[in-house]
């Protein structure tokens, strides 16, 4: 397969969504195929991250699946099945199950997670390979200056 050279000028006059689009769903299949290798899935890494009070949980207290979706929101992706995720990690014995169907995280699962977050740096940087942190940068900056731009905020 051959790639087509196209000028600056040119590629200063691509569509930014079209790009972020590709590149979103890139990253993402990227990421979950590290991950997968590993032995697991980006939502139960979530999952994992959202139960501990030593990452995303302000408390550690257990939640239902409905309000863990609500706490994925921003990033959780359509055919995230939630349930099933769970439940593989209750098999596992990283999560557990109250009576009133709350998850919690387990001692096993809390290692789980910390040992699980020590791929994402050779992740990111396979990623990142060929791209200095200067260019990183402005390349954050400009996508935040378009998503303002759109009338979005930035966090």
């Amino acid at each position: 397969m051959t790639t087509q050279q196209i000028s600056d000028a040119e590629l200063a006059g691509q569509p930014a969504a079209y790009w972020t689009g590709i590149a979103y769903e890139a990253l993402i299949a990227f990421t979950r195929a590290r991950q997968a290798e590993k032995g697991y899935t980006q939502p139960q890494f979530w999952l994992l991250r959202n139960l501990s009070e030593n990452d995303i949980s302000p408390d550690g207290k257990g939640m239902t699946l409905s309000e863990l979706r609500e706490a994925m929101a921003s990033y959780i992706r359509p055919e995230d099945d939630l349930a099933a995720e769970s439940e593989a990690l209750v098999e596992r014995g990283w999560l557990t199950r109250d009576a009133e169907d709350r998850l919690w995280l387990t001692e096993e699962g809390e290692r789980a997670r910390v040992d699980l977050a020590r791929n994402a740096p050779a992740i990111r940087a396979a990623l990142h390979e060929g791209i200095d942190d200067a260019d990183y940068v402005t390349t954050m900056k400009v996508l935040q200056r378009l998503i303002r731009n759109a009338g979005g905020t930035v966090a």
